[in-house]
């Protein structure tokens, strides 16, 4: 089951049930939303879950292009991408928990063919403010799927205020063995699937307040379902990536570390571009600079004359069409271009400072941290750049 069949199978189940799709905001969020990136379907309505109502209704799906730089150390892991999809479905005040995940459970197991012996729930199990989520526990106990409670994993909040509220999540087990331990204990349990009870508002001290009405927020990583329908190990190794593993090796020899990074970061990057960044030094443009000089270091570390240039068309092409955006590509291969023309100033401003006596012994933490914050010379550049 292809990624385009995955999306339809999911959308077509919610709006058979009520619900209205809506369409995926950029990976800019609304003015209001004090992050860099659209992380999450929720983002864009916010308004809507605290209570303005929506014209599509209480009932929603949608496609939503997510990035997140907290994973940005991550990548190059079997389940984690910098730019990636997620199906959503919202309950405006309307629903409740116990459907949203009845629902889930069946699209899962009948919808998309999981095997029931191969899903693991966990649910939120108190704390000093709020019980535990029985409506979640008895809904996994009545399927027969096991269910481990936890606290911090399964409390989700949109920041230290505003909504937030219990969540269940679904897991699947992605090992060669039968099922084993517990998601918490285990990390061939993939999380892919996200529900959550969002009925409370923090507030600056902390304190929780009931929202004005009581939604169900919910979030599937298309990318990993696909990978684990597919049969496949990794998310690299799903179909979006087909023409990232077929013309990216071509290019250039690289491990397979290596060439996790570069499709990843490039593809975030034509993303990013896609919706009308800039790199910067600071904010939305500095995470785009930090993609393409991370490309560009793991590039020419073995080889100087590696460069973007080189990128086949197609690949920017089926990138853009991927993530339903409409710049020419062209145009962002150019911001490419442009940006690793800095990069290679850089390299040249680097190779200088590093031939200054102070740095030609073995270099401390803080000599890191200056040529870093100095020099915008990043550990890696540095290691790349000294004698070997």
């Amino acid at each position: 089951m292809n990624t385009d069949h995955v999306v339809r199978t999911f959308v077509e189940y919610f709006q058979e049930r009520g619900h209205r799709r809506i369409t995926g905001s950029t990976l800019l969020p609304p003015p209001v939303d004090p992050v860099l990136f659209t992380t999450s379907g929720m983002h864009p309505l916010t308004p809507y879950l605290e209570g303005r109502p929506h014209p599509l209704g209480r009932r929603l799906v949608n496609v939503q292009r997510c990035l997140r730089t907290t994973d940005l150390d991550e990548v190059g892991d079997n389940t984690h991408l910098t730019v990636f999809e997620m199906l959503g479905t919202w309950s405006l005040g309307d629903y409740e928990g116990r459907q949203s995940l009845g629902w889930g459970y069946e699209l899962l197991t009948e919808g998309f063919g999981v095997d029931p012996g191969l899903l693991h729930a966990t649910a939120f199990g108190g704390d000093g403010r709020t019980g535990p989520d029985t409506a979640s526990l008895e809904v996994w106990q009545e399927r027969g799927v096991p269910v481990e409670l936890t606290t911090d994993d399964n409390w989700w909040s949109n920041g230290p205020t505003g909504p937030c509220g219990p969540d269940s999540e679904i897991f699947l087990w992605t090992g060669d063995t039968p099922p084993q331990s517990t998601p918490t204990g285990d990390d061939r349990w993939v999380e892919v699937w996200n529900h959550v009870m969002m009925r409370h508002r923090r507030l600056d001290d902390g304190s929780l307040v009931p929202l004005p009405q009581r939604n169900v927020d919910t979030g599937l990583g298309l990318e990993r379902l696909a990978t684990v329908l597919q049969g496949r190990t990794s998310v690299f190794e799903c179909d979006v990536f087909d023409p990232w593993r077929r013309l990216v090796p071509a290019l250039w020899e690289l491990d397979e570390p290596s060439l996790r990074l570069v499709c990843d970061h490039l593809r975030s990057a034509i993303v990013v571009i896609g919706d009308g960044v800039s790199p910067a030094n600071t904010g939305r443009g500095y995470v785009l600079r930090r993609l393409v000089r991370r490309v560009l270091t793991v590039l020419r570390r073995d080889d100087p004359s590696r460069g973007l240039g080189d990128l086949p068309d197609e690949l920017f092409r089926h990138t853009l069409h991927r993530f339903r955006q409409t710049v020419a590509p062209d145009a962002v291969r150019k911001v490419l271009l442009d940006e690793e023309r800095r990069f290679g100033r850089l390299l040249e401003r680097g190779r200088q400072v590093l031939a200054r006596p102070r740095f030609r012994g073995p270099l401390s933490e803080e000599d890191l941290s200056y040529l870093h914050d100095t020099h915008g010379l990043p550990r890696d550049l540095v290691r790349s750049l000294r004698p070997r």
